[in-house]
């Protein structure tokens, strides 16, 4: 009676964790599929489309920010709504994996107890991989496997800059959030180990941007194994977050100087 009692809690026990390996899984898949895996569907739909035009890949542009309306308070209205919308997976995220106890978020890897630590590493940072990704970049476009990427191509408004900021913020917190905290805790859950994380997690974000080019795929390959790495060794995501904003922000806001300064770098092709 005994041995059969202990079988039943095995058998109990067994269930429960097919289960919750199960409901993780579509928890994973529902997830990605409101935010960065549809974004990595369309992305390599969208290259195999650049592939089979007559013009290279060189030859063409990936415009990132672009005008929404003709009329500008219906632009501002839309630019507002898109990012709004698109943190909406941020906030379930949050909800998915809110601690009962301090740090809230510390399954994210977010604790806000060392501000200008967290941001002094985040600049650290994105000084670390501005210049080689600039290099990464401009080496795709001269052996013709990136697009000329046009960060912001929006008219310009009293609000150009500030929704530009406000674009760099949400690319940086959907981005890090979702590819590294959320993606490294639920993929733990899972049983994975830290390199099979840090590879799946680079080749999200790989993929999202492919869209851009391979040169792009190869270059956030790079820069998703770093964070990666980084991430299991420090457990703090803000780093990457800021980092990525400074990035974004920087590119957004200094596009329209660089590509007149630097037209056959920057501008838009002939």
């Amino acid at each position: 009676m005994k041995e059969r009692s202990r079988h039943g809690i095995r058998a109990f026990e067994a269930d429960t964790t097919a289960s919750s390996r199960r409901r993780i899984w579509a928890e994973l898949l529902i997830v990605l599929g409101l935010s960065l895996g549809a974004s990595a569907v369309y992305a390599v739909v969208s290259i195999a489309y650049r592939l089979t035009l007559p013009t290279p890949l060189s030859g063409q542009t990936a415009t990132i920010n672009r005008s929404l309306s003709d009329r500008e308070v219906f632009d501002l209205i839309y630019q507002v709504l898109g990012i709004v919308f698109d943190l909406v997976p941020v906030a379930l995220v949050v909800l998915l994996l809110w601690s009962s106890t301090r740090p809230r978020l510390g399954r994210l890897g977010i604790d806000p107890r060392h501000p200008m630590r967290d941001s002094i590493s985040g600049a650290g940072l994105a000084l670390a991989i501005g210049v080689p990704g600039l290099f990464v970049y401009l080496g795709g476009k001269a052996l013709g496997l990136t697009t000329t990427v046009v960060p912001t191509a929006l008219d310009q408004h009293w609000w150009t800059v500030p929704v530009l900021v406000l674009a760099a913020v949400k690319a940086g917190v959907v981005e890090e959030v979702i590819a590294i905290g959320y993606l490294f805790a639920r993929l733990r859950d899972l049983g994975w180990g830290s390199w099979a994380i840090v590879f799946t997690s680079a080749t999200l974000r790989a993929t999202y941007h492919v869209y851009q080019g391979f040169g792009a795929f190869i270059g956030n390959f790079a820069m998703g194994l770093l964070f990666g790495w980084l991430y299991q060794r420090t457990g703090r995501l803000l780093p990457f977050v800021i980092a990525h904003v400074l990035l974004d922000a920087a590119i957004f806001i200094g596009y329209p100087w660089a590509a007149a300064t630097f037209p056959d770098l920057f501008g838009l092709p002939s």
